[in-house]
């Protein structure tokens, strides 16, 4: 069997169970440990399948985002973890940028004492509890009205950011892989890649439940961060394979 063949018989045999162990391929293939392994990262690279402890997955598609609601009640111990770390990064007299999110509401809420930063936001619940709670400066980007998740969008949201420079953008996801973040609504496209732009530091933060889905539209990817800040429930050789691309990621 050639490598194309058996890239895609094991495409065939993850789509069919889900998750699958190395062990069983190398039994159902008849090849190597080695060669199994070689598979896996040629179809990783590209995208199609993730690796997890002991095996490999399909990545899941990610149809819709969760809306505000849902995010804030799930993962809580995780991003308060996430934000603390991340504190680290807000130097004295800084601009920041706090993308739309539950994580970076949990960063907004670690700096209500910041009466020397500048933070400009897309997220009207990170920009009305700094309003009631915090003493830094505040800048809303304003554009399209996502309802579902309290944000501006779209061009209007980009042109804005556009003209700015912040020296950290925290910049949140609901689906990651090795390959990078994506997204099912290409109107948080332009605003990501603009603040990307924008930035001198650019920080992707988000939990790691949020790895191994992926969505319709690609946005932005992994190597473009200078530090990844996750939880330690990542999977061991995920963290190896991100380490092994020469970029910084905190475990929390």
């Amino acid at each position: 069997m050639i490598p194309s063949e058996r890239q895609q018989k094991i495409i065939d045999l993850v789509a069919k169970k889900g998750v699958i162990s190395i062990n069983f391929l190398v039994e159902k293939l008849n090849v190597s440990h080695m060669t199994i392994r070689r598979d896996i990262q040629k179809l990783e690279e590209k995208g199609i399948i993730i690796s997890v402890s002991g095996g490999i997955q399909s990545l899941e598609k990610l149809p819709f985002e969760p809306s505000h609601i849902k995010k804030s009640q799930m993962f809580e111990e995780q991003k308060n973890k996430i934000s603390l770390c991340a504190t680290q990064y807000i130097a004295k007299n800084s601009t920041i940028y706090l993308d739309a999110g539950t994580t970076t509401l949990a960063i907004a809420k670690q700096i209500i004492h910041r009466s020397d930063i500048i933070v400009f936001t897309n997220d009207f619940v990170i920009a009305n509890f700094l309003i009631e709670y915090g003493c830094c400066k505040i800048i809303h980007t304003g554009g399209i009205v996502c309802r579902e998740n309290y944000s501006s969008v779209g061009d209007f949201a980009a042109r804005m950011l556009s003209e700015v420079y912040v020296d950290v953008a925290f910049i949140s996801t609901s689906s990651w892989s090795l390959q990078g973040l994506s997204t099912p609504d290409e109107n948080k496209i332009v605003v990501k890649k603009v603040i990307a732009n924008s930035s001198g530091t650019r920080i992707l933060v988000t939990d790691s439940s949020k790895y191994g889905k992926i969505a319709t539209f690609s946005v932005l990817p992994l190597n473009i961060f200078d530090v990844i800040i996750t939880d330690n429930a990542l999977p061991e050789n995920v963290t190896k394979k991100i380490k092994e691309q020469n970029l910084v990621i905190q475990l929390v």
